[in-house]
């Protein structure tokens, strides 16, 4: 795992954790820097953007909902969240519960609008604008569908921007509070938090950095850009020892009923041009992706500027393992060799004997 780890370092990111958990022990991998000033070393079981690996938290929330009988999978977003989804062709009546969590409704991502020009200079000039969730709405049906709801598959955030707003009119309460009061508390969390758009990671945490132009300076990106991922859809922090606590609770069964749990590893394909490895499905608010070794893993990766995040657990939840890359390129050549590198690593880490 050591040279896994050095591997994705090798193919430029300047920090990378993995942290993998298993029925015999723990084992843990670093390499890099923590930062590009100092260079301090990586810090062990730091705090991490989850990004929108809060998508997992957030699905598990609905599906425990629904195992309550207080709201259906096939509940239109109409009949939950009245004129919300609606102009320019979109039409909250077709839409379900099932189809936000599955990206499967075809509404546009409302990061297209909040981040126009992927330039720095957009960065520092917004990165301290906060949206509310009905903004987002707002943005995003100002364009067509891309497809009618179970005709197609592309990932939004703005589908886990409606299930935040769900759970909330459903329960009378925030995502956040259902959050901690249905997963954090009870599986002792205590590590993993909703900041919402407050900016600034607990300590210890490694330094983030994006390259925003091939051949350009890494720049120090570890306050996030506020306009996205600021809610329902990747606000959420962290460590990789929570997340893995919380993947192998959930695939095995810890979090959600037999019908539910089941329900969550209900898949349909992902297009081969979503920059997922071959083969991979998606669930609700989790991916299956076969390993090389036979079976697969479920999971879900987060990514923001300057960090890529990926949690990961057999479908038994007996394996567990979560991988932070600290930096992330402008060159998409250099992007696909670090995606490879990552995958390589959790399919290494799954697949081991011992």
């Amino acid at each position: 795992m050591q040279r896994d780890a050095d591997a994705l370092r090798d193919t430029g990111v300047t920090g990378v954790t993995v942290r993998l958990e298993t029925p015999r022990g723990t084992v843990t991998a670093r390499s890099g820097v923590g930062d590009l000033v100092t260079r301090r070393p990586v810090p062990r079981d730091g705090y991490l953007r989850l990004g929108s690996t809060t998508k997992t938290f957030v699905a598990t929330v609905m599906l425990q909902l629904v195992g309550e009988k207080r709201i259906s999978l096939d509940q239109t977003v109409e009949q939950l969240l009245p004129g919300v989804v609606s102009g320019a062709g979109n039409d909250g009546r077709t839409i379900t519960v099932r189809n936000l969590l599955q990206h499967t409704s075809g509404l546009s991502d409302y990061i297209h609008d909040v981040f126009p020009d992927p330039g720095a200079r957009t960065y520092f000039a917004n990165r301290w604008r906060a949206y509310e969730p009905e903004e987002l709405m707002g943005l995003a049906m100002r364009h067509e569908p891309a497809f009618r709801a179970d005709a197609g598959w592309a990932y939004s955030n703005t589908n886990y921007v409606l299930a935040g707003m769900i759970i909330e009119k459903i329960t009378g309460r925030t995502w956040e509070q259902q959050v901690h009061d249905r997963i954090l508390r009870p599986l002792g969390l205590r590590h993993t938090g909703t900041p919402g758009t407050r900016p600034f990671l607990p300590y210890p945490h490694t330094a983030n950095y994006q390259q925003f132009t091939v051949d350009g300076p890494m720049v120090d990106t570890t306050i996030p850009y506020r306009p996205f991922d600021s809610g329902a859809d990747g606000s959420m922090t962290g460590t990789a020892r929570d997340l893995n606590r919380f993947f192998g609770a959930l695939a095995s069964g810890q979090l959600l009923k037999p019908a539910e749990l089941a329900a969550l590893q209900n898949t349909v394909p992902v297009p081969e041009n979503s920059g997922h490895p071959e083969d991979t499905r998606d669930g609700l608010g989790l991916f299956f992706t076969p390993l090389s070794c036979g079976g697969g893993y479920l999971g879900h990766g987060g990514s923001g500027f300057g960090y890529v995040i990926r949690a990961a657990a057999t479908v038994d939840g007996r394996r567990t393992v979560t991988v932070s890359a600290h930096s992330r390129s402008a060159d998409p050549k250099t992007s696909a060799r670090q995606e490879d590198a990552l995958h390589h690593l959790i399919d290494h880490a799954l697949c081991r004997t011992v």
